[in-house]
């Protein structure tokens, strides 16, 4: 057995194999998913696991380059839409909920459909890689500046 928190074979397995740039969208339970896309689903009831449980277990296991939110999220779930911005390690960017979902929609890498039940709760990660920082002293031990 693995000893550390996220302990989900699939998941764990989605998140070892995700590369720079391919996005995760953490789904809202009402989330529709295109029948193609590679999914998980954790909802086991209406509000079990939550968006915040889901997002606490995967963000140790995986670096988030950005992250994107329905424009809606935080008008019609303040206090979910709270606790989601605070546990994030980047500042969330906005897309209209339309908008957002057509894109990951033609785009996701995979979806993990969680338990949430409130309305515009999901939300999209791209994996990043953890040796940026490495990669940018190197580039500029070597030209002494970073490039534009």
């Amino acid at each position: 057995m693995k000893p550390d928190r996220l302990i989900h074979p699939e998941l764990v397995a989605l998140l070892a194999e995700a590369g720079h740039g391919d996005t995760i969208v953490l789904a809202d339970a009402g989330l529709k998913i295109p029948s193609s896309a590679r999914r998980i689903d954790l909802g086991l009831t209406c509000g079990v696991p939550s968006m915040i449980q889901v997002l606490e277990a995967v963000l140790p296991e995986l670096v988030v380059e950005s992250a994107v939110v329905a424009a809606e999220f935080a008008a019609w779930n303040p206090q979910v839409y709270a606790k989601i911005a605070d546990a994030l390690p980047v500042t969330a960017q906005t897309s209209p909920h339309a908008e957002l979902m057509t894109e990951a929609a033609a785009s996701a890498y995979a979806y993990v459909k969680t338990g949430e039940c409130t309305a515009y709760s999901s939300v999209v990660l791209v994996a990043g890689v953890s040796y940026m920082q490495d990669a940018l002293d190197l580039y500029q031990s070597i030209h002494g500046e970073l490039p534009s």
